[in-house]
């Protein structure tokens, strides 16, 4: 579901109707884009890179110092062959990159999580960035983009000359509105 932008905002800005796009169907373009911008805005997630379970007790160690804190509910996810992907209660950070919950399990030994899982804040942070028009601007933009690309011929643009430019999807599409939310960015969404 939509965050940062509205159907009809979107809907306004291609000049479609209702009868001709529903808002499921426009709401689509509006959650690849959030998603994808948001990957690059400063948020309350961060990646697992080793995990182990002792007495009860699960910990994982994440790269980078996180902003997490005793009692927050935390998502985890992408821990291939655990059951400890879902919603966990944080109940002690041991330092500024640890974090435990209570897991009923066999003891683990501490070992590297590879490809590596990620942590984050219940909840959407792209909720705190409701109301700024320049992240709002981008997403509909993306999305723009998104729902251009996917029905034009080949997904490519046409010029006004009628020659076809690059496949709008390319690689450094979000590139293009970096510069819009460049004060939002958080510098580890632009590596790796």
């Amino acid at each position: 579901m939509p965050v940062l932008v509205t159907a009809t905002q979107l809907r306004s800005v291609l000049g479609v109707s209702v009868s001709l796009y529903s808002d499921a169907a426009l709401e689509e373009y509006i959650d690849a884009a959030e998603d994808a911008i948001g990957d690059f805005l400063t948020q309350h997630s961060v990646a697992i890179v080793a995990h182990k379970l002792e007495s009860n007790v699960a910990y994982l160690y994440t790269d980078i110092p996180h902003k997490f804190f005793v009692g927050q509910d935390v998502t985890v996810n992408d821990l291939h062959g655990h059951g400890w992907n879902g919603t966990q209660t944080i109940t002690e950070i041991p330092d500024s990159k640890t974090l435990t919950f209570a897991y009923v399990g066999t003891d683990e030994v501490k070992h590297d999580v590879i490809p590596n899982g990620r942590v984050t804040a219940v909840g959407s942070d792209l909720e705190y960035y409701d109301g700024v028009q320049a992240v709002e601007k981008a997403v509909i933009a993306l999305a723009v983009e998104i729902f251009q690309a996917i029905l034009t011929t080949g997904g490519t643009a046409q010029a006004l000359d009628y020659t076809p430019s690059p496949y709008r999807l390319g690689r450094t599409l979000l590139y293009k509105v970096t510069g819009m939310i460049s004060k939002y960015l958080d510098a580890r969404g632009m590596v790796g």
